[in-house]
């Protein structure tokens, strides 16, 4: 491998001068984006969804069968980010390949699934704290309790990254090993407790549909939901590149490295769980409003299964805040950029902490009311979670439909794919377009309003104020052209293949 360029030289030559601080190495870049995908978060908020919604086999075999796709398109993304390693990420990328339209809505397109991803993030927390909170004290939450819960959560978030790209550093590496570290002992405290396991039979092949659809198929593809949101975030690697040292290969290597751990590590806790499950029925029914708490209860006893459930709140906690500071930094560079209502506001880096405060706070303040329709909806949760992969999935569709439309603009950085560039973008492009399609679709049968999945309206008016906002402020607009000063000495390193 060859040594990574300069990194502010790069910076430079993309159109921006160093403003925050790199403190974050390779492992913390790759730590964060497995912190924000996190296997103890996704995979657990919707394993209930994923059971109600096919069962037990489509849990496994859409595990299984979504990882690959997500992987391709990973890759295709991490290509590009090697090449444009800026904390925009993927608007930045859209803008040099296709041109400042396309960049302006996949800015607001990965804008929302960010602003999603914090808001499911911290309302999973919460609804686990709920449920420790009813082992340990008989607790029975409300939508307005935990409301105040998710609140207080986003609260804390916000004042952790407040304080520092430093403890960031140290945040996401501990968040790295907790995950995995407690990913083992939860798989092995449920394989070696229980004295009763399910057979593979039950695992690979059980089907349950309490979707109201009649339609397996349709239950099948809604059941891809789970897989589709846990195996999302990876773009926290390019958005934290500006505070990566040697971020033409570490932030993409950070992007395909956090998919494919968080495949595998995430295949092997579903299946154990699954294995452990002693009651289906009482386990969708569970008192706690937690699938997995009841399996726990039932497989490993009160006393194992209060210290396991603190165990996922503290994962899932480091990957809320992790996803807050990807949020905080795509905020702070589209403001830099003139892209969003009130630019400078958000724009400003405290001289401190090096920290965008005020992106934070808007990030925060923002996800909370993307939850406000918990107080009223049964299915808020699925649809924010809905409304994240929406926004996140043509979000990092777009750069690389854009690289395969226009390959002369497009030259590899020091990480890329080679021959199998084409193939696997083309892979990428076509998976994202289903995935968003299918997940504009009705979750639930019969559609009442407390059964209605808004994300189509979330959808709406996230483009309808960026075509609005295009109309008044994207004179404002401005992604820095590129520097073609040192080209020759990037184009030599792009011949190395990593």
């Amino acid at each position: 491998m060859s040594e990574p360029l300069d990194d502010e030289r790069i910076l430079k030559e993309l159109g921006y001068t160093q403003q925050l601080h790199r403190r974050m190495g390779a492992f913390g870049n790759f730590s964060a984006s497995l912190s924000v995908i996190s296997i103890m978060s996704g995979t657990l908020l919707l394993f209930g969804y994923g059971l109600n919604s096919g069962g037990p086999a489509v849990v496994m075999w859409g595990w299984l069968a979504v990882g690959p796709l997500v992987l391709c398109l990973a890759a295709a993304l991490a290509e590009i980010t090697s090449r444009y390693p800026t904390s925009g990420g993927l608007y930045y990328m859209a803008r040099r390949l296709g041109g400042e339209r396309w960049s302006w809505y996949t800015g607001w397109l990965n804008l929302l699934g960010l602003l999603g991803g914090i808001a499911a993030q911290d309302y999973g927390i919460a609804t686990f704290t709920a449920a420790w909170a009813n082992l340990q004290f008989g607790y029975a939450p409300t939508p307005g309790s935990l409301l105040v819960v998710y609140a207080v959560i986003l609260a804390l978030h916000a004042v952790l990254n407040l304080l520092g790209t430093r403890l960031m550093n140290i945040l996401t590496s501990l968040s790295a090993w907790w995950h995995l570290a407690g990913a083992v002992v939860i798989i092995g405290a449920l394989t070696l407790v229980p004295s009763h396991h399910q057979p593979a039979g039950f695992v690979f092949s059980e089907f349950t549909n309490n979707t109201g659809w009649s339609s397996p198929v349709y239950v099948i593809l809604l059941g891809m939901l789970l897989p589709c949101f846990a195996l999302a975030g990876y773009d926290t690697s390019a958005h934290l590149s500006e505070e990566t040292s040697g971020a033409s290969v570490a932030a993409a290597r950070g992007i395909i490295r956090s998919v494919a751990v968080s495949w595998i590590a995430g295949g092997i806790l579903l299946a154990a769980l699954l294995f452990a499950v002693q009651d289906y029925a009482g386990t969708l029914g569970s008192e706690t409003g937690v699938p997995v708490a009841q399996i726990f209860l039932d497989s490993l006893g009160v006393a194992a299964a209060k210290a396991l459930l603190l165990v996922i709140i503290v994962a899932q906690f480091l990957c809320g805040y992790t996803v807050t500071a990807a949020a905080s930094r795509m905020i702070y560079a589209f403001a830099r950029d003139g892209a969003l209502p009130g630019s400078a506001r958000w724009q400003k880096v405290s001289r401190r902490t090096a920290v965008p405060a005020n992106a934070v706070r808007l990030a925060v303040g923002a996800a909370f009311v993307l939850a406000l329709p918990s107080l009223y909806s049964a299915e808020a949760f699925s649809a924010v979670t809905a409304i994240s992969v929406v926004g996140f999935t043509p979000a990092y569709a777009i750069p690389v439909l854009l690289r395969l439309r226009h390959r002369e603009r497009f030259t590899p950085g020091p990480w890329h794919l080679g021959r199998w560039s084409r193939p696997i973008g083309w892979v990428a492009v076509l998976w994202a377009a289903a995935v968003t399609a299918l997940f504009l679709l009705p979750q639930s049968s019969p559609v009442t309003a407390g059964s209605f999945n808004y994300t189509p309206v979330a959808l709406l008016v996230a483009l309808v104020m960026a075509a609005l906002w295009w109309r008044i402020g994207r004179r404002s607009y401005g992604v820095p052209r590129f520097s073609t000063a040192n080209a020759h000495d990037q184009i030599e390193e792009a011949e190395n293949i990593v």
